[in-house]
């Protein structure tokens, strides 16, 4: 999940305790440039792409993160939508983790950020792709960045959902 972790260490003001809140402003039509970026990967049973396991594999990772006395920068999570039976979950971190499959990711993407339900999801994926293709550039490769889970962003009311293109 990307968000912005209160001062208190909690999720917002709401302190769900859980997920941070959420701004957008950092990832809404916005290029990142990341060279060697730290992530952690997890992998999800998915039905039809609906992640069946996604907590439990989010809690296994951030117990992983915080045994390592790591820290996860902007709480970003990417996913990385495989099959319709398959999700990889890619968790940024400060450092390597042992005991973890330590990945990278570099290059150049770009960021878009959508409201909604997931239902939505087939919608933004349309938009998405007209919104890179507007801009003249081509996407590499693609991930879905959940900022919350399902209970928090009904506390927050409001389901954001960052598009991330590798162009």
């Amino acid at each position: 999940m990307m968000g912005k972790e209160d001062e208190h260490g909690e999720g917002g003001a709401a302190g769900t305790g859980c997920c941070p809140r959420f701004d957008p402003g950092p990832w809404d039509d916005k290029v990142h440039e990341w060279k060697d970026r730290r992530f952690i990967r997890g992998k999800v049973v998915t039905f039809f792409h609906i992640p069946l396991n996604f907590g439990g594999v989010m809690r296994r990772l951030d117990r992983t993160v915080r045994e390592a006395g790591a820290t996860m920068p902007d709480a970003l999570v990417l996913s990385d939508h495989t099959s319709r039976w398959r999700m990889e979950i890619f968790l940024a971190v400060d450092r390597e983790i042992p005991g973890a499959e330590n990945v990278t990711l570099s290059g150049r993407f770009l960021t878009k950020v959508y409201e909604g339900p997931y239902g939505d999801t087939g919608k933004w994926c349309k938009a998405f792709e007209s919104y890179v293709e507007g801009k003249g550039l081509d996407i590499k490769k693609w991930y879905m960045g959940y900022t919350t889970c399902p209970g928090c962003a009904k506390a927050y009311g409001k389901n954001y959902v960052v598009l991330v293109a590798e162009v």
